[in-house]
């Protein structure tokens, strides 16, 4: 214990780096400004955006069709999935959830949805046919519009997830973040 000095003198100082404003926190929340302005990001706010107009389109109209139960059940599910997704990477929880490995899980993620939806867009037009002298027949017939446009969001999200994937070697060791 003598060869402990009996002053010591500590400084302590810290220094906060901000990155070209892509980043803001609050207290413990972060949140990924960049994210929105990425081409990932972008096409989930399309996603989210077009899906909600995809559904209720459908919602809007009174179906006696068992298709667009199937439809409405994928629109809604996927527009609800995104916008978790969405917010888990706006506030960065890929950074909590380090073992989870994300460009992997967002690209699967999308590649199921594109799928998915494909199966959504193709009921769905097969079905407007029924609809032709009804009032409801441009709410269907633009509900499949919509359907094949998100498909197609979808679709450009899985490349751009599989890109952000094969960058890293999908190796969640060695990941930082999503794309």
């Amino acid at each position: 214990m003598s060869d402990f000095p009996d002053n010591v003198a500590t400084e302590t100082s810290s220094t906060q780096s901000q990155q070209g404003g892509s980043s803001f926190q609050l207290a413990s929340i972060s949140m990924d400004l960049g994210l929105i302005k990425s081409i990932p990001g972008i096409l989930m706010l399309a996603e989210i955006g077009l899906g909600l107009l995809q559904w209720a389109l459908i919602a809007s109209a009174s179906s006696l069709i068992p298709a667009y139960g199937w439809v409405m059940f994928v629109a809604v599910t996927l527009w609800l999935l995104t916008i978790i997704l969405f917010f888990m990477l706006f506030f960065g929880a890929y950074h909590k959830l380090s073992s989870v490995p994300w460009p992997m899980l967002v690209m699967v993620y999308n590649a199921m949805a594109t799928v998915l939806y494909l199966t959504a867009f193709l009921a769905n037009a097969a079905s407007v046919a029924p609809y032709i002298s009804t009032y409801f027949y441009g709410h269907m017939a633009a509900a499949a519009f919509f359907g094949i446009v998100v498909t197609l969001l979808y679709g450009a999200s899985t490349f751009f997830s599989y890109l952000a994937w094969k960058g890293d070697g999908g190796n969640a060791a060695s990941h930082s973040g999503p794309a």
